[in-house]
């Protein structure tokens, strides 16, 4: 059982690949989804239709289809989806990250909680929906401070506040961020100590608590106090991958928070101190890289999805070495975009594409999140020279569109274009 299908572009490499090797098992697949299907049909043996963002809906739809057969996996991927999915994973007795693990990667604070606990290096934190107790915690924690909501991902809502001046601010742009999620953990907001230095991300499989890292991703985002996602490099030669304190300090953080089976996607910080986990997702990773992953190690995620959903321990051996990237195109101001071209042929060009269609409003932060209307993939032998020809084949997007005035100041938060599974 697949819960959530994901956006084409995003996601179909992965379910290619869990398609073959259900074909190869014998085995039928099944995805509950919220649209109809249009690119899915090709890959799913059935097709059931439900709001799986109401929770109440996607159990009532699972045990409708565990009453009909024998679920023997559950494979979810899509952030909303993940804390429903991996307790319905543990009602059916498949393998899943475990109802401590998938409460401990979702929950931010919970995950601060436990490796803190654990004895891992953690900044100072604090959760709350008040702006007077939220600002006195900052104070206390000592600026400059991270304010994020408590359960979203890809960077929504995480505001950094250098110093008293620009906490208020940073507070209720979290916090109205938050209100979006209609969860458990919605509409509040955490207040941390800033963790200095570069961002990556590891992708790693979870085999019945052992830790497998399978690559490694360095991250680069928009400028502050904003953490706006452009891109990601991955090296299948990454040094990081061979260093044992960050291998190790990944390895109890996947112990802390009970992890069992599956995926996950950690991000953190390399300070002055050593390796800081920020946050750990139980998912693989988004932004494509999972097929940066494939490309410049030969690991294809897919395939160790399908393994550890089955209990089965993943082969996670590199089978080739290079270097494969991924740049979003984004405005440079708020904008209604009328068409976007990408480049079909570009030295080391794997795939571009666009990512919005033609009337879709693009809001930078604050006002909206993930303004991106392209993106393009390369690939090369060596870091230095994947990041040039991102540069280069970014600058061949041509972008159409028409500039628009600041959102009006009492909107409601609207979850960004093409976050969720709106593919059509």
């Amino acid at each position: 059982m697949v819960i959530g299908s994901g956006l084409r572009y995003y996601r179909e490499y992965l379910v290619t690949s869990i398609h073959r090797r259900a074909r190869e098992a014998g085995l039928r697949l099944v995805l509950l989804n919220n649209l109809k299907p249009t690119w899915q049909s090709e890959y799913f043996d059935e097709i059931v239709l439900a709001d799986v963002f109401d929770p109440a809906v996607m159990i009532a739809e699972a045990r409708k289809v565990a009453e009909q057969k024998q679920i023997v996996g559950l494979m979810c991927w899509d952030e909303p989806l993940v804390l429903t999915a991996g307790e319905l994973a543990a009602e059916f007795g498949v393998p899943g990250l475990g109802l401590a693990g998938v409460h401990g990667c979702r929950d931010k604070h919970r995950t601060r909680d436990l490796l803190t606990a654990a004895g891992l290096p953690q900044p100072g934190y604090a959760m709350t929906s008040d702006p007077a107790v939220a600002r006195e915690a900052a104070v206390g924690i000592g600026f400059p401070v991270v304010v994020k909501p408590r359960a979203l991902g890809a960077s929504i809502g995480v505001v950094l506040a250098r110093d008293e001046s620009e906490f208020d601010a940073a507070f209720a742009v979290a916090l109205a961020a938050s209100e979006v999620d209609q969860g458990v953990y919605g509409a509040q907001a955490i207040v941390e100590g800033y963790a200095d230095g570069p961002e990556i991300s590891v992708d790693g499989a979870v085999h019945k608590g052992e830790y497998l890292p399978m690559f490694l991703a360095r991250k680069e985002s928009g400028e502050h106090p904003y953490f706006e996602e452009i891109g990601h490099v991955v090296d299948a030669a990454d040094p990081l991958l061979a260093d044992q304190s960050l291998v190790c300090t990944l390895a109890r953080a996947h112990r802390a928070l009970g992890i069992e089976d599956g995926i996950t996607h950690s991000e953190m910080r390399l300070t002055a101190d050593g390796p800081v986990v920020i946050e750990i997702n139980g998912r693989v990773g988004g932004d494509l890289i999972p097929l940066l992953g494939k490309i410049a190690t030969g690991i294809d995620s897919g395939d160790v999805l399908f393994d550890v959903a089955t209990g089965q321990r993943p082969d996670i051996a590199p089978s080739k070495r290079s270097v494969a990237g991924i740049r979003f195109g984004l405005p440079a101001a708020d904008c209604v975009v009328r068409s976007v071209t990408v480049p079909s042929v570009a030295e080391g060009l794997v795939t571009a594409s666009p990512m919005v269609d033609p009337g879709t409003t693009l809001r930078l932060p604050p006002g909206g999140y993930l303004a991106r209307h392209s993106f393009v993939v390369c690939e090369a032998d060596d870091v230095p020279t994947c990041r040039r020809r991102l540069l280069d084949t970014s600058a061949m997007v041509e972008v159409d569109a028409q500039p628009i005035g600041p959102p009006e100041a009492d909107a409601a938060f609207e979850m960004p274009a093409g976050l969720l599974d709106t593919d059509a």
